[in-house]
């Protein structure tokens, strides 16, 4: 059994809500999830995984917010060459400039995104984005 670590940022529970259905995907597969607020994660424990996820809404002028995921994602993008990792998370408002410039960065990290595109969706998550985010699931427990 794999485990897939999915680690997330959320201000108002709608990127939680995503990891969660993440989560779901992946013990569908028969491995095991783990959901680590951002605030908890180790950058360097991912270090040694294939894959995993990372969630993190748009916030002000469309970027990652700012205390915990970008420290977080400047002390990780160093060492995630070679990674498939998942992207996902909400927005309010804009045209999803974030997720297309963090899908930017990890590939220019060396990583892949997985399915070649983040999963975001405008507010709660809805029956699309649940499925997109299972499927995200069992995809990542394939590779772990």
């Amino acid at each position: 059994m794999s485990k897939v670590n999915i680690v997330y940022w959320s201000g108002t529970g709608n990127t939680a809500a995503m990891a969660t259905m993440i989560a779901q995907g992946v013990t569908e597969t028969g491995n095991e999830a783990v959901l680590v607020p951002v605030s908890e994660a180790n950058a360097a424990a991912l270090q040694s995984e294939k894959a995993f996820a990372l969630g993190c809404p748009s916030m002000g002028a469309e970027q990652l917010e700012e205390m915990q995921m970008e420290p977080f994602m400047c002390e990780l993008e160093g060492a995630i060459s070679g990674k498939k990792v998942v992207l996902f998370g909400s927005y309010g408002w804009g045209n999803q400039e974030w997720m297309r410039d963090w899908e930017d960065r990890i590939t220019a990290a060396g990583a892949t995104v997985v399915n070649g595109e983040g999963i975001t969706v405008n507010g709660a998550p809805d029956t699309e984005t649940e499925e997109a985010c299972k499927d995200a699931g069992r995809a990542l427990a394939g590779l772990a």
